[in-house]
């Protein structure tokens, strides 16, 4: 048996092995070099804020049971590529609420913001309107109505309302969001009252954040973002005047309206002169009621898990409701989406789009306007390559021959 001769190696033969990876002088840069996924992303957040700051959106309500179903519905996803189909170039652009988005992503409503990092909604804002996908500000953002469009004039900004009991200070909000371009409102219907987080409970979770052992303690395992937070404006919620009741922390279960019917969609439209979304539809019913009230599209959302525990799972919800009111108004899905594989589930399935909220929330955390730019580069790369290997050149061409939820 012959073997071949051996030989010393010469330079030419090793050097191929010995080539490093570029080095970042820019730790931002480093951070989202080693990342590739929202997954690996989540892991360099966690190591970004306080321990308080990251149970708070990392975590769910109760025990958790919700948050955890909304991924393990994903997870049951099969998605079914048509062969000898794949193209190279996929197109991921789409229709939203009647206007062009670059893909069926919308960068949800969460509040306090400023609180993963300094840059808070302005970060966002501009990253959406960057990456060519709309952005809904939370009633109760950390940066104002008006400050959020100054960050991103040219971009689809929406607005999340929660309705107060004094609707006057509802109108305000829907007055200033119209006089700086704001193109939809997204009412939540989902929060009668504020779901228990347990870990908030025992962190003291406070804004502005409460200087307990515990918080002292996780702050001074992050100077940089004590740094962030000390020497910018203060951390409160903006939409409202300050010194109000309304910017308390505490204070939304009392003054916010905790008994919304469907008149409350007519309402906001007959007030309103563009598109209602209506977040937080848990059922077909309510779905249905929601259309007949006049919502121009509805949010299949258990709020991330973070309201009624053991809630439906609105992936599994999806079909259903897509074939009692998908003819009449767009549906999407909320509640779980962390990959543009995701994406295309939802889009397979018959829905119009997805919301997004923690996944952006923890590129905040890794590099401000950078870390948020990450997250939706990587969604939308994600989302082409998922559509290369189906086998389907747009958005229109994914259906439900390519997507299925397995039993186990």
């Amino acid at each position: 048996m012959s073997t071949a001769p051996r030989r010393v190696p010469r330079w030419r033969d090793v050097e191929p092995f010995l080539k490093a990876r570029p080095w970042h002088a820019d730790p931002v840069a480093r951070r989202l070099a080693r990342t590739h996924s929202i997954d690996e992303l989540e892991g360099e957040a966690r190591r970004r804020v306080p321990g308080a700051v990251w149970d708070y959106v990392h975590g769910g309500s109760d025990g958790e049971v919700a948050m955890a179903r909304n991924r393990a519905a994903f997870d049951r996803v099969e998605l079914r590529p048509t062969a000898f189909g794949q193209v190279a170039s996929p197109d991921t652009s789409t229709i939203l609420l009647g206007r062009p988005a670059s893909a069926p992503i919308v960068f949800a409503p969460t509040g306090y913001a400023r609180l993963s990092h300094h840059e808070g909604e302005r970060a966002v804002a501009a990253a959406a309107a960057g990456a060519g996908l709309p952005f809904a500000l939370s009633t109760y953002a950390t940066t104002s109505i008006t400050d959020t469009a100054l960050a991103a004039p040219a971009g689809r900004n929406w607005l999340q309302v929660y309705l107060m009991k004094d609707r006057d200070v509802t109108l305000a909000h829907l007055a200033e969001a119209r006089e700086q371009g704001y193109e939809a409102l997204v009412l939540t219907i989902d929060t009668t009252v504020t779901g228990l987080k347990r870990k908030d409970k025992r962190n003291g979770f406070n804004i502005p954040p409460e200087l307990t052992p515990r918080t002292v303690a996780g702050m001074a395992r992050h100077p940089g973002w004590v740094a962030g937070i000390l020497t910018t404006e203060p951390v409160r919620f903006a939409t409202f005047p300050e010194g109000s009741d309304y910017s308390r922390w505490g204070m939304s279960n009392q003054l916010r309206e905790q008994a919304i019917r469907p008149a409350d969609i007519t309402w906001l439209k007959d007030r309103w002169p563009g598109p209602v979304v209506v977040k937080g539809v848990q059922s077909v019913t309510d779905a249905r009621a929601c259309v007949d009230a006049g919502a121009d599209a509805v949010v299949l959302s258990n709020h991330g898990g973070r309201q009624l525990d053991r809630a439906p799972v609105p992936l599994e919800l999806l079909p259903d409701v897509v074939a009692a009111v998908g003819d009449r108004t767009e549906v999407y899905v909320d509640s779980g989406v962390r990959s543009g594989g995701d994406v295309a589930a939802v889009i397979g399935l018959g829905g119009r789009g997805v919301l997004v909220g923690r996944a952006y929330l923890y590129g905040l955390m890794v590099g401000g306007r950078r870390g948020v730019d990450f997250v939706a580069g990587c969604l939308v790369d994600e989302l082409q390559r998922a559509m290369c290997l189906l086998g389907t050149p747009d958005i229109a061409s994914i259906t439900t021959d390519h997507v299925r939820l397995r039993e186990h």
